[in-house]
């Protein structure tokens, strides 16, 4: 009895600074009146938010409004699975047709589908790979055109800029250049790792859909802010680190950039989320909230904020996929020595 009173006594003051780092963090990823500005500031920016969003908006999202309400309908109507819909009762009597009738209106909506909405959302994903680079740079541009916003965030990023201070020194040179492109390899297969794995909780039952929507927020919380530290040159350890330290506010700004993935059908809740997900980038950059609440609020009436492993199962299979990569590439070294010889 009395451990249990003593653990909620320890965790009762933790949840509470956790709840109120997650309603800050909420907050300001409802800041979505940043990207505004930065779009208001820089031409180049508004060209590109606004490509996007026609693309997205107008393009897929209209052609799926269009399929589900005038192709859908309109198939349903010349090609009924009921006889009460049927002109003529005589075909009734032709028990095939009806089946014909189905077979061939979902043969033409499926027809639409893979000749039409899924190149769109191929499509959709390769150029916003390329428009959101754009928009983060573009913005990240705007915000060094403002005197006091150049204040603002200089105070957000002084610590991390120190904490990578001890990294500058060694990534010069072609020393430096090998260190990169091996921290973009390894940054590469930790995303995807960890997108599997917010995927796969999908299918966990009774809890899967929280734990999803949980992961999904760190995710697209971290996609936003990687844009940020990448233009702060800071490294790829001390991000983790950060981002893994600050688990609670990053939670709390990711949540409102993925509710349309929950709210709506795949394919609506993509096309609403390449629509959104641009300003919540600009709101990230714009954001000095993150600096101020890790370093300033991490203490509340003497409790302190654990650090959380979010990617400490992507981590490990990242770094045995590396080692299975650097296994292969030096046996295949060996055998073409050997061979040579």
């Amino acid at each position: 009895m009395e451990v249990a009173k003593q653990l909620v006594k320890t965790t009762t003051p933790k949840l509470k600074l956790a709840a109120l780092l997650w309603l800050e963090g909420f907050k300001e990823g409802c800041c979505l009146h940043r990207a505004v500005i930065l779009c208001l500031r820089s031409r180049k920016l508004l060209v590109r938010t606004g490509q996007c969003f026609l693309f997205n908006g107008f393009i897929f999202l209209g052609s799926l409004f269009i399929l589900n309400s005038v192709v859908i309908p309109t198939l349903q109507r010349i090609l009924p699975d009921q006889c009460s819909q049927l002109g003529s009762h005589k075909f009734c009597d032709f028990g095939g047709i009806l089946k014909f009738y189905s077979f061939l209106r979902l043969g033409l909506i499926d027809f639409f589908y893979v000749f039409w909405v899924y190149p769109l959302y191929v499509f959709s994903m390769v150029l916003c790979v390329i428009w959101y680079n754009d928009i983060a740079k573009h913005g990240y541009d705007a915000m060094g055109r403002s005197k006091s916003t150049v204040e603002e965030s200089s105070s957000q990023t002084k610590s991390l800029e120190k904490a990578n201070a001890s990294n500058t020194k060694r990534l010069s040179g072609l020393g430096g250049i090998m260190i990169g492109i091996g921290e973009q390899v390894y940054s590469l297969i930790l995303l995807n790792v960890f997108f599997l794995k917010v995927y796969a909780t999908g299918f966990v039952p009774f809890i899967g859909k929280v734990l999803s929507f949980v992961l999904h927020s760190w995710m697209y919380a971290y996609y936003c802010f990687e844009y940020k530290w990448n233009f702060n040159e800071v490294a790829l350890d001390k991000r983790l680190d950060y981002f893994q330290s600050s688990w609670a506010f990053f939670s709390g700004f990711g949540s409102p950039c993925v509710l349309s993935l929950f709210l709506f059908s795949r394919l609506v809740g993509y096309g609403i989320m390449a629509i959104l997900f641009p300003l919540f980038v600009l709101t990230a950059i714009g954001c000095k909230g993150d600096q101020e609440i890790s370093l300033e609020k991490s203490k509340w009436r003497g409790v302190k904020m654990g650090r959380l492993p979010i990617f400490y199962i992507a981590d490990k299979v990242s770094m045995w996929i590396l080692s299975l990569i650097r296994r292969i590439m030096t046996r295949q070294k060996t055998t073409k020595l050997d061979d040579s010889r």
